[in-house]
Parts: C-alpha cells; sequence; structure tokens
C-alpha cells in the first residue's frame, strides 16, 4: 500500500499477492504452515494428483541430551505435491526451528518449486529444516523443476 500511495509512479498498481503466506504459531513447540492443507490439495486437484511426504524424527539440537531417544521433542513435517510435475503446494511443520524455517520456504513456494527443487538443493546441516530437501523418498517423481527462469 505504501508503495502504491507515496512510491515511484511505476508501483501505481502494486499489490501484494496473499497465496502461499508462511504463517506461524508462536507456541512450544512452534507450528508453520504455508499453502493447502492435505484436504484442501485433494478438493482442488483431485486424490489421484496429489502425493503426500511426510517425517517425523527428534531435531538433531537434542542429539547430545542424555535422555532415551522416545522422551526426546519430535519434529513432524509434510509436503503436499501436486501433478505430474509435483509442484509443492502445501508445506507444514511443528517442532523447534518451525518459526525460523518458512521464509524461505514460501519463496520457493511462489516461485512454484517442485519435490525434485527440493531434492536438488544442498542440505545445511546439521539443521531441522534439511529434512525438507532430503525428504524420502527422493529423485522417484519427473525431476521437473518448478523454476520459471
Amino acid at each position: 500500500l505504501a508503495d502504491r500511495l507515496f512510491g515511484h509512479p511505476s508501483l501505481q498498481n502494486a499489490k501484494v499477492s496473499y497465496q502461499n503466506v508462511p504463517t506461524v504459531v508462536f507456541s512450544h513447540p512452534p507450528i508453520g504452515t504455508i499453502g493447502l492443507t492435505e484436504k484442501e490439495a485433494i478438493k482442488k486437484y483431485g486424490e489421484e494428483n496429489i502425493k503426500v511426504y511426510k517425517s517425523k524424527f527428534s531435531n538433531l539440537y537434542y542429539g547430545p541430551w542424555k535422555v532415551d531417544p522416545s522422551e526426546k521433542p519430535k519434529t513432524a513435517m509434510k509436503l503436499v505435491c501436486a501433478g505430474t510435475n509435483e509442484q509443492v503446494v502445501g508445506l507444514h511443520v511443528i517442532g523447534m526451528g518451525a518459526d525460523e524455517m518458512l521464509q524461505g520456504f514460501g519463496i520457493a513456494m511462489k516461485m512454484g518449486a517442485t519435490k525434485a527443487d527440493f531434492d536438488s538443493c544442498v542440505a545445511i546441516h546439521p539443521t531441522a529444516a534439511e529434512e525438507f530437501v532430503t525428504m524420502f523418498p527422493w529423485g522417484l517423481g519427473s525431476q521437473e523443476s518448478g523454476a520459471k527462469v
């Protein structure tokens, strides 16, 4: 709005896109979400056109804790992909670091990222976010990039 009102005349028609807005609930543990839920994606694209990837793990932060692994806090992640190119249309996470990782994934989704784009990204280790780009199984889809370049 500020760009339209006070910015350069070329920004007169600038508008914010409210699609795929990263949303975080600053709870303990934090919850983050972008895009469609699995149910919404099925309604929009049809169940036969949706592939869902899930992961649940103990965050590496808790690795050195002298606690039984079953007692360590868990992180859960879900990627919702649509179409033969597996475009990422939903990304959801609950667990430590969820609040810090959403912004970059929001940009990727706005740019049309596919599961193949996530798979081909070099993971930053050790982080919870790396799970989204190493989520099993990888490399089985069409390997089609969503990049517009």
